[in-house]
């Protein structure tokens, strides 16, 4: 109710501006037409926080950490359409000539966002809402950890998220029909990622106070509270977990083995769907920010894929390895000279030698640094064994630090090889940066300060990972050929996505192509193809992102010469946040011009 409360007074307040808006723009209206944008942009922010609770509390907007709603509802979905009509009918009234630079930024991005998520309506993936990389069931699992981004330090914390999972409880019920309606249409998923689903939700159904990650918030109780208090709250939440979670999780788990795993699809690719084809070619366009076809992508992956091989060749030749390219990527996998590590602390202090090693470098090369603290820390041992290494960001206000996390199961079988390109990746200049200056940037609005476009931010900090050599890293061949083995492995993404998802490519197929490529085990290549599977699309944005800020690059030091400064070309990268490629393009040409 609360949701549909604000909403309505939105769309009053939308009304309202297209009134405003379309007054007549003179030269001396230019800045109420300025606040006409910073007012809609702030009002897009609290719409959208308020039709997505979970991304408000991500965001550190705690007034909806109560609120859950059936997002895959037609009835939602109807709405959330009907509120983003009504930004763009009062984003028309605007004038953009009398827009300041970053406000027709601003406007571009409101008005790109509001397209997508209207056109993203228009398919049917909330008959799908259930699958093993991401889905709500799944993400209300990590909140509900008690370690993420929901707060549980009071008892009303408590309450909030018991409030959740009571709603939880009516999602779990839609989802189910929205599957039997998926099964009955054809919009299924593929068998081998519903055979994936069902231990996550039998794990989460299990009343199991030790291993259910739902039970964690009873292991840090308010310490504000006594000990009567404590116990009531206790019993209270335990309760909850048992009449709203595990019931659900159960029910989920029981529909998916029964009723749709024989309904699931034989298929891999997308394209098996109804209107697969143009939900692919819309997730492209959504991802990637581009117009690329299909076609042009795949081609481009398969140029990029040959290009990176043949540097391997090369750094492979230098280390006077005498046998083939598969037989080398054996020796990266098991090669125990290539594991240098005894305990944890011991890796955790390479990534801070590397992070010593190229900071006064990254001050000549960049001119704007963060304030946000950065930490390096192991990876909680409860979640190191399904965690990738991360970064997480800090706090806006800079009181929380960001964190590169490293998850480390045994440190003896720890190859360092990859060690040098992760870090420029996740933490320094790549994440760390990207993301703490974007928060730290109060002249940007909220939805652009909090906002994440992947082939922006996945983009450049791909393209920090080729900034190793001039910080003075990549000198060991091993470490130099990890850095390639990264690279390649986000070309391959570009063939095996398109592959998948338009040419009819099996999941055999596709592990069969990458393992042949890179690196990899078997178990890992099994786990990243059937992630493209769950997500379309989302995989292609890291390389067409770094490509795009290479050939921006490329093109500036060419036509600038001597006025070409890099920490000058990255300040204003970063300086507007996340960004699409074609608005990243258009302000880098305006900067250039000023370099002159």
């Amino acid at each position: 109710m609360m949701v549909k409360n604000v909403v309505s007074g939105l769309l009053l307040g939308s009304a309202l501006l297209v009134a405003a808006c379309n007054q007549p723009a003179s030269k001396s209206s230019a800045a109420a037409m300025q606040d006409s944008l910073h007012h809609l942009a702030q009002k897009y922010y609290d719409a959208s926080m308020a039709l997505n609770p979970m991304q408000a509390t991500q965001n550190g907007e705690n007034q909806y950490n109560d609120q859950l709603p059936v997002d895959i509802s037609d009835s939602y979905r109807k709405r959330c359409d009907s509120v983003y009509a009504g930004f763009q009918a009062a984003l028309k009234g605007i004038d953009t000539s009398a827009l300041s630079p970053n406000d027709r930024i601003t406007y571009d991005m409101l008005e790109r966002e509001l397209s997508i998520n209207r056109e993203g309506l228009t398919f049917h993936d909330n008959l799908m809402p259930v699958q093993q990389f991401t889905c709500l069931p799944l993400s209300l699992a990590q909140y509900g950890s008690g370690t993420s981004a929901q707060p549980f330090k009071t008892r009303e914390d408590y309450q909030h998220f018991m409030k959740r999972m009571e709603l939880f409880a009516v999602w779990t019920d839609t989802a189910i029909a929205n599957m039997q309606r998926g099964i009955a249409t054809g919009y299924v998923l593929p068998k081998s990622l519903v055979v994936k689903t069902i231990p996550q939700l039998s794990a989460l159904a299990k009343k199991d106070t030790a291993n259910n990650i739902f039970y964690g918030p009873l292991k840090m109780l308010p310490t504000s509270l006594d000990s009567a208090a404590k116990q009531a709250l206790k019993e209270e939440y335990t309760a909850a977990i048992e009449r709203f979670i595990l019931p659900s999780f159960a029910k989920l788990q029981q529909f998916m083995q029964q009723t749709y795993l024989p309904a699931a699809r034989n298929s891999s690719g997308i394209d098996s769907l109804p209107d697969g084809k143009a939900y692919y070619a819309f997730l492209i366009k959504s991802w990637t920010t581009t117009q690329k076809t299909p076609e042009e992508i795949f081609a481009l992956g398969e140029k990029e894929v040959a290009r990176i091989r043949e540097e391997m060749e090369a750094t492979k030749n230098s280390t006077g390895f005498k046998g083939g390219l598969p037989a080398f990527f054996e020796l990266m996998r098991t090669d125990k000279k290539l594991r240098i590590f005894n305990t944890p602390a011991a890796i955790l202090d390479s990534f801070k030698a590397i992070e010593d090693k190229i900071m006064p470098q990254v001050r000549k090369m960049y001119g704007r640094l963060p304030r946000t603290p950065f930490e390096i820390r192991q990876t909680e041992a409860y979640r190191a064994a399904s965690a990738s290494a991360e970064y997480i960001q800090g706090s806006a206000d800079g009181t929380r630090p960001g964190v590169f996390y490293v998850p480390i199961l045994d440190p003896k079988t720890f190859s360092y090889t990859g060690m040098e390109c992760l870090f420029l990746h996740e933490a320094i200049p790549g994440h760390h940066f990207q993301c703490s200056l974007q928060q730290e940037n109060d002249s940007l609005p909220r939805f652009r300060r909090f906002t994440w476009i992947g082939a922006y931010g996945e983009g450049y900090a791909l393209y920090c990972e080729s900034l190793g050599k001039e910080l003075g890293l990549y000198t060991d061949p091993y470490s130099y050929f990890g850095h390639l083995t990264d690279e390649i492995h986000r070309a391959i993404r570009l063939v095996v996505d398109v592959g998948l998802h338009t040419k009819g490519w099996t999941r055999e197929q596709a592990i069969r192509y990458m393992m042949d490529n890179e690196p990899v085990s078997l178990q890992e290549a099994t786990a990243e193809i059937e992630r493209y599977m769950a997500i379309p699309g989302q995989a292609l944005s890291y390389k067409l992102g770094e490509l795009k800020i290479h050939e921006l690059r490329n093109k500036y030091t060419k036509e600038l010469g001597n006025a070409f400064k890099l920490s000058s070309f990255h300040d204003e990268l970063l300086k507007d946040g996340c960004v699409p490629l074609s608005i990243l393009e258009t302000k880098m040409a305006r900067w250039a011009a000023t370099q002159h």
